[in-house]
């Protein structure tokens, strides 16, 4: 089955398998997990942050984050299309009493410096507290411009927000910020860019589960006092897990292994988009890093996921299509599904 419904869908290499059976174990509840422990410090150092704290998903990692950084009757500004605010329940109003301040992205996925400012509120007691900008790289696959990241994170701070960064695809943003990963995909080189990304934010979210190819898990980082404030959160969500080493050695093994790769998706959404385009009727959109954005004319979505089902293969029947690459997708599924795309629009 070609599944491209989202790079959630991934499933753990023989190679990962394996490391999460030969992985030592304890109980993450009380600190001695060596595995998850080696996972946080890991990941903490590469990306230049003291702690960090493995959580089962990415959703209860923003949501730590968001709490910990405001209580309740504060606000948070974010983007109207971030994960954060439009696809995680409304999780911060709902359990952290934590209003949104959403905002319109642009069309780079940025949230534009006036509308920040203009949305930070005054310190008077009609409003919510505005405490945090929370921003997401890759959002919706684009990654977002640098420069702007750094003067969004500089307002913030002339503003004494703290910042917050959903970073689902971060290392898809790494990778594809990379100018050439194909011929200089040296550790230290990647390191960099990782570090120049993350920089200057005061909590990021790592996913691990989406392009990285592990089971479940994401990673959340900040100061200590920070992650030490968030441990508690995350054990009033029911996100303390036990012997929880077993997910966190397949984040291990993806960080070493998986990153790099992550380039092979984003070509293959380059050679989808490419062999799209051919086909009369449809508006291609991207490719944004691992995805391609589809318009397929008016009332066919169904039908075509209905037929692409039909030849094992699977998509979300939107109105702007969303194919998302990843490491269950090889060359050979490119063309087939491009093959079969073809063959429902010249013969429907």
């Amino acid at each position: 089955m070609i599944d491209l419904r989202s790079d959630t869908v991934t499933l753990p290499t023989p190679a990962m398998k394996a490391a999460m059976l030969e992985a030592p174990l304890g109980d993450d509840v009380f600190g001695d997990d060596p595995t998850v422990n080696a996972l946080q410090e890991s990941l903490a150092a590469r990306l230049g942050f003291a702690a960090g704290m493995f959580c089962p998903t990415g959703t209860q990692s923003n949501l730590c984050a968001l709490m910990a950084h405001c209580g309740r009757g504060d606000e948070y500004i974010v983007g109207q299309e971030a994960h954060t605010y439009k696809f995680e329940g409304g999780g911060a109003a709902v359990l952290g009493s934590i209003q949104p301040q959403p905002l319109e992205n642009a069309a780079d996925g940025s949230l534009p410096l006036e509308k920040i400012a203009a949305a930070i509120k005054p310190d008077d007691p009609h409003f919510a507290r505005t405490r945090l900008l929370a921003l997401e790289n890759t959002i919706s696959g684009k990654v977002l411009p640098p420069s702007i990241v750094a003067a969004s994170v500089a307002l913030a701070r002339q503003h004494g927000l703290a910042t917050h960064l959903d970073g689902a695809r971060f290392f898809n943003a790494a990778v594809s910020s990379l100018t050439s990963p194909r011929l200089s995909p040296d550790a230290d080189r990647l390191t960099k860019t990782e570090r120049d990304l993350a920089g200057g934010f005061d909590s990021i979210s790592i996913c691990l589960s989406k392009g990285l190819g592990t089971p479940a898990g994401s990673v959340l980082l900040g100061s200590r006092a920070l992650i030490d404030k968030a441990i508690r959160i995350r054990k009033m969500l029911g996100g303390g897990m036990r012997q929880s080493g077993l997910l966190a050695a397949a984040g291990l093994y993806a960080l070493k292994n998986h990153v790099t790769r992550l380039a092979d998706d984003h070509d293959h959404a380059a050679l989808l988009a490419g062999r799209l385009e051919a086909i009369p009727g449809l508006t291609i959109h991207g490719p944004c890093t691992n995805m391609v954005f589809v318009d397929v004319p008016s009332g066919t979505q169904t039908a075509l996921a209905q037929f692409l089902k039909s030849q094992n293969i699977l998509i979300l029947p939107r109105p702007r299509l969303r194919l998302v690459l990843h490491l269950g997708i090889d060359t050979a599924a490119v063309h087939e599904t491009a093959d079969a795309i073809q063959r429902f629009y010249t013969t429907a």
